[in-house]
């Protein structure tokens, strides 16, 4: 699987990916993440634009895609019912998905994630079973509950060893 910084021309390849993940986790009862409008082209041409989104090819087609984002995100300022595993600086990984026919893809990710940062963080729905055995399995520590913007919570998870640079590596 090869990893590279999206370009706006992808949004047409990208967008049904998202269709794509949304179904997923319909099937496995996960109703209530991700509603019919989210993630926007708009967040997703906006991510972009910032340098944070990357799409993961196989076989010359976008088989999956996520936002890896370096520096605070304001919803991960306050958790409950546990702590963050240090304070350093971390990038945060949203927005994974993929077409659903590519195994590998969030350890790929994961992979990918940790050459850019040696601290990570991650959150996922209660709902979304695959996502945080994809998590805990890579090897991620259950660190609390954060909210996001529209105030629903969500399961955190943070990934950092003593002796990794925190710093960015890009």
């Amino acid at each position: 699987m090869h990893i590279t910084s999206a370009d706006p021309s992808d949004i047409n390849e990208i967008m049904p990916i998202y269709a794509a993940a949304k179904k997923f986790m319909r099937s496995y009862g996960n109703t209530r993440q991700w509603n019919s409008a989210y993630p926007t082209a708009e967040l997703i041409l906006s991510d972009i634009a910032a340098g944070n989104f990357y799409k993961m090819t196989e076989g010359g087609e976008i088989a999956a895609c996520f936002t890896l984002i370096i520096g605070e995100d304001p919803t991960y300022k306050i958790i409950e019912g546990g702590s963050w595993s240090s304070d350093l600086t971390y990038g945060t990984i949203h927005r994974l998905a993929s077409n659903g026919k590519t195994k590998g893809v969030a350890a790929a990710c994961f992979d990918f994630c940790r050459t850019k940062m040696g601290y990570l963080r991650i959150d996922t729905h209660e709902d979304n079973l695959p996502m945080q055995k994809a998590i805990l399995n890579y090897g991620f520590r259950p660190c609390g509950i954060i909210h996001i913007a529209d105030g629903t919570s969500r399961l955190a998870y943070d990934l950092y060893h003593e002796g990794t640079r925190p710093e960015c590596n890009h």
